[in-house]
């Protein structure tokens, strides 16, 4: 195992990877109404934003998949190889998708191709999380493990920082039809180009598991699948609230109607105070132990939530989505990476890639993959824009019920 922290240089080839990646995936989401208009044309806009957020989550389905596949060659040989691997195939996923013909082009090709690289993007992010998490927290120094693991999840947000950028000028920019027409793709391929550059980085890495090629995978104690259940369910409010958060352009759009070019604030101010707040979040972790800073920041985050949104959807402004948007975010992002060291932490080094893909990749496609469907429909059937807090808050409560059950103190 990697026993001296690595340089610079090779710690950027990981966390800029993954925030390559999660730009590619989150963009789909950024732009769904514009997708929405180009694969599910249909009477009804709001039944064209269903069928396209259903879309999204269908890239959550593969998740596990991947997780699974490409997170176990993490354990059996390398964390290299298996980065590799998720990365080249988000690469392929996002090209295909950005260069698919129009529903009026190629007809109902057109949605089928769509779920198709939709479904290879999910397989790869899946498979992306377990080995870079492993990797990260493997080639810490000692005592800095929260704040080097924490790194995934802040370029996670410097990748929702830059899809939101992008969103913003492209929608300054261009007007809505050429928006609907290709604005899109062109944020889509952005993303793409820098593939190969991130390639070239990731070939670059030591390895950081020495034991591997192993026939089995150790299987784990009752104690460490106690605490695998209970992080599942703390990732549960954690997945909700970061796609309900990344919901905040749609909801800007279609609920609150405001233009594009204003909604995309949101995005900003959520990437920004992610990207800031999360190596907090783990500093402190590292700091005063990883339960106490989860508690604090979750119990803040639903308490905040409601109020939030009542805001927002009282004043309909973009200075109310943006403000409400960056609390949220940062009590969000100081208790998310306690959660993932913790996991990472408690699994055994040739069954940690596998498990953090794994638990992960299932927390995201239960409940991220369809959180923002779910808000989608219920503030069509309620007809209430509270409808994101109170789903945030009720997630919240879970993950909140299952650290108060964590009974063990992690290592440092």
């Amino acid at each position: 195992m990697q026993t001296r922290p690595i340089p610079l240089r090779q710690l950027a080839a990981v966390v800029l990877g993954n925030a390559l990646e999660f730009y590619d995936f989150l963009i789909f989401g950024f732009f769904a109404v514009q997708i929405g208009k180009s694969f599910f044309p249909t009477a009804s806009a709001n039944s064209g934003l269903l069928l396209t957020l259903g879309t999204f989550g269908v890239g959550f389905m593969t998740r596990p998949l991947g997780g699974l596949v490409i997170g176990n060659l993490g354990d059996r040989a390398g964390r290299k190889p298996a980065m590799l691997l998720s990365f080249g195939l988000m690469g392929l996923a996002i090209v295909g998708l950005a260069l698919t013909p129009s529903y009026a082009s190629i007809g109902f090709a057109a949605p089928l191709l769509a779920v198709f690289f939709r479904l290879l993007q999910g397989f790869a992010l899946g498979g992306e999380v377990g080995p870079s998490t492993a990797f990260l927290m493997e080639a810490a120094p000692p005592g800095r493990r929260a704040l080097y693991v924490s790194l995934q999840f802040a370029t996670q947000q410097a990748a929702t920082l830059a899809a939101g950028l992008v969103g913003l000028a492209l929608a300054s920019m261009m007007s809505g039809v050429l928006l609907d027409a290709w604005g899109w793709r062109i944020a889509m391929l952005l993303g793409a180009s820098v593939v190969p550059f991130g390639l070239i980085m990731r070939r670059s890495l030591p390895e950081t598991l020495t034991s591997h090629s192993q026939s089995r995978i150790p299987r784990l104690s009752r104690a460490e699948l106690g605490i695998v259940v209970l992080c599942l369910l703390m990732l549960a409010g954690n997945t909700i609230s970061t796609y309900t958060m990344n919901y905040m352009v749609t909801f800007g759009t279609h609920t609150l109607g405001l233009p594009p070019r204003l909604a995309f604030g949101a995005t900003v101010a959520t990437g920004l105070c992610g990207t800031i707040f999360n190596p907090v979040g783990g500093w402190l972790a590292d700091r005063f132990g990883r339960k106490p800073v989860m508690l604090a920041g979750y119990f803040l985050l639903p308490v905040a939530a409601v109020p939030c949104f009542m805001v927002i959807a009282g004043l309909k402004t973009p200075l109310a989505l943006v403000a409400g948007s960056a609390l949220m975010a940062t009590l969000l992002a100081l208790g998310t990476p306690a959660i993932t060291t913790l996991l990472s932490e408690s699994l055994p080094s040739l069954s940690r890639s596998g498990g953090v893909g794994i638990t992960y990749a299932l927390a995201i496609a239960i409940f991220g993959g369809t959180a923002q469907f779910v808000v989608t429909w219920l503030i069509g059937v309620v007809g209430s824009p509270l409808v994101p807090a109170w789903y945030m808050a009720g997630a919240l409560a879970v993950s909140i019920s299952a650290m108060l059950a964590l009974r063990i103190k992690a290592a440092g």
